[in-house]
């Protein structure tokens, strides 16, 4: 065995390597965004992803062992989603002031992102465990996993759906919403928050700080409004 493996198998044996790779993947993807003068294509959710899929790859690394080094980054998640309630708090005047327009657009874009998808599937062929898997894919993250694990879906397939929806959201909603003439950064911001979740809402804090605020609002009613309207659709393919 050469010197550069045998320091491989010492590093992968170490429970912060695949952390230490995740943080180092998305600060190039990071870095990247940047470079490109923050266009929405070069998404550093995207980059990061692509960048660590490679990496598994060349190395013959199972997802398994890359978990288990970096699932403090899937732990953290949890307190993030509840984090969510500090904008809400902060936000309360506004929210009541335009508070029959959001709920209107909470339920309106919710039951459309979770009918759709379940619709689309179940027009292909797809059986109940892939429609269950697909119901919570623009809920956050850990919102979505346990919905799928309860409505007996898989939850990794889940997470990677949950993921690509975020980042389709994220690189196109900027473009879509200039082309349709979307102004009210609350609408804008609302709008991205309920179908693009975190990665949605990141994008929106980049472009406007009132737009992210109502992302960050709409992707926590959006959460807890789909744990309970995606068992009533799915029900409704069965």
């Amino acid at each position: 065995m050469t010197d550069a493996a045998l320091i491989w198998s010492y590093l992968a044996s170490k429970p912060l390597l695949w952390l230490a790779a995740t943080l180092i993947a998305y600060w190039a993807g990071d870095r990247l965004y940047r470079l490109a003068r923050c266009n929405p294509i070069a998404n550093p959710v995207m980059i990061a992803v692509v960048l660590l899929a490679v990496l598994l790859w060349l190395t013959g690394t199972n997802y398994e062992s890359y978990f288990d080094g970096a699932q403090f980054v899937h732990f953290m998640l949890g307190p993030a989603t509840v984090c969510l309630a500090v904008p809400l708090q902060a936000n309360l005047a506004k929210i009541r002031k335009a508070l029959v327009p959001i709920a209107v657009a909470l339920v309106a874009g919710s039951f459309t992102a979770v009918f759709s998808a379940l619709a689309i599937a179940w027009a292909l062929g797809a059986d109940t465990g892939l429609l269950a898997t697909l119901a919570p894919k623009s809920a956050t993250a850990p919102v979505a996993i346990g919905i799928s694990e309860s409505l007996g879906g898989a939850p990794t397939l889940t997470a990677v759906l949950v993921l690509l929806t975020g980042m389709i959201g994220a690189i196109f909603v900027t473009p879509m919403l200039n082309a349709i003439g979307l102004t009210d950064w609350r609408a804008r911001g609302f709008a991205t928050g309920v179908a693009a979740h975190g990665i949605g809402t990141a994008r929106a804090f980049q472009v406007n700080d009132t737009a992210g605020v109502f992302a960050s609002i709409g992707m926590g009613l959006n959460a807890v409004l789909t744990a309970f309207l995606a068992p009533l659709v799915l029900q409704l393919f069965l």
